[in-house]
């Protein structure tokens, strides 16, 4: 009982938060101090290679012979192995300015951006891991998805190369926008029969998930949304909020061919939407057909140019990476990039 007193307290309150956040720090101080050393220590190995000549075995001798005394005087973590890694993550690193640049992520981190070769897209992935404060999963599974790429080749020029210096900003309805969106953590087969019905309760079971693969700002409001016009009842899949856009964003799922219908059903939508709905410092509400394939052509026929109605096409499974990457060169080849 008086246990549950003090632990109620409010001072013990305060106390314990300014704990809890000197801790916190010190384990961050700790870790960045850690990726410096880590360097700097790849720096050394490097230089001491190329005084050698990069000789692979002379290289391979001395790291063996550094592993193991490091080993003795200081513990666990000076394998070969690791120290490889950190004259990696300085070769991979030291292009920056080392007296301007500033490591803002763990090791662990680390481990998995030093390993990604194209430079815009490492960029990317450090930027947004900081901004977004992802996991090490969550790193891993964005990166496994191909979100560069899935965003990169919803973009012109200007914007890819925003990716690389600023990450996903959302400043537009075409900013949250990733083609395709990837529904693999819904655990559906991909060759299976499903309905529409089916994808929803998947998508609704697992609302936090899809909130992280949509992106920055989303806010789930309702399902199978209904409102009545001309005494009749018309259902909007799912309806979201973007805090960032201020506005906002039907979804309506297809699980077949987009058809011409469809993007007049979601025109509907969307004017509903913007007339009855929209406050008047909100933005023109965004809406979005997510299907299983798509046809631009349709897409550009049936819409008037100023339409704020998207197709974007869903997968079941992470999208073959290889495969966007030659897609993104193609289209950035377009650009003279």
């Amino acid at each position: 009982m008086k246990k549950d007193i003090i632990n109620q307290n409010p001072l013990f309150e305060k106390i314990a938060l300014l704990i809890s956040e000197a801790r916190q720090k010190v384990a961050t101080t700790v870790n960045l101090a850690m990726v410096y050393t880590y360097f700097e220590i790849g720096r050394m190995i490097v230089e001491e290679e190329q005084q050698g000549k990069i000789r692979a075995d002379y290289g391979k001798h001395i790291l063996k012979e550094v592993s193991k005394q490091l080993t003795e005087k200081f513990g666990k973590g000076f394998s070969v192995d690791n120290l490889q890694n950190m004259r990696h993550f300085y070769s991979r690193y030291s292009i920056y300015e080392t007296g301007s640049r500033k490591f803002i992520l763990s090791w662990s981190h680390y481990l998995v951006l030093m390993r990604i070769e194209n430079f815009n897209e490492r960029s990317f992935y450090e930027i947004e891991t900081a901004a977004q404060n992802w996991s090490l999963k969550q790193l891993k599974r964005n990166y496994h998805s191909s979100l560069y790429e899935r965003l990169a080749l919803s973009r012109d020029k200007d914007e890819i190369m925003r990716l690389a210096t600023h990450g996903q900003t959302i400043e537009q309805a075409t900013d949250i926008l990733k083609n395709p969106l990837t529904l693999d953590f819904l655990g559906m087969e991909e060759k299976a029969i499903y309905t529409e019905s089916d994808l929803e309760h998947a998508i609704i079971s697992k609302i936090q998930q899809f909130l992280l693969e949509l992106g920055k700002g989303f806010l789930f409001e309702a399902r199978q949304k209904r409102f009545t016009f001309d005494e009749q009842h018309f259902y909007v899949d799912l309806v979201f909020y973007n805090r960032l856009l201020q506005c906002y964003v039907l979804i309506d799922l297809k699980t077949d061919t987009l058809k011409h219908q469809d993007l007049g059903q979601m025109q509907m939508y969307v004017n509903y939407y913007d007339r009855n709905v929209k406050l008047v410092y909100e933005k023109p509400t965004i809406g979005i057909l997510l299907c299983k394939e798509k046809n631009d052509a349709i897409v550009e026929l049936t819409l008037p140019e100023d339409a704020n109605i998207y197709a974007s096409e869903y997968s079941l499974y992470l999208p073959d990476k290889r495969l966007l990457q030659q897609k993104l060169s193609e289209w950035l080849a377009e650009f003279d990039v």
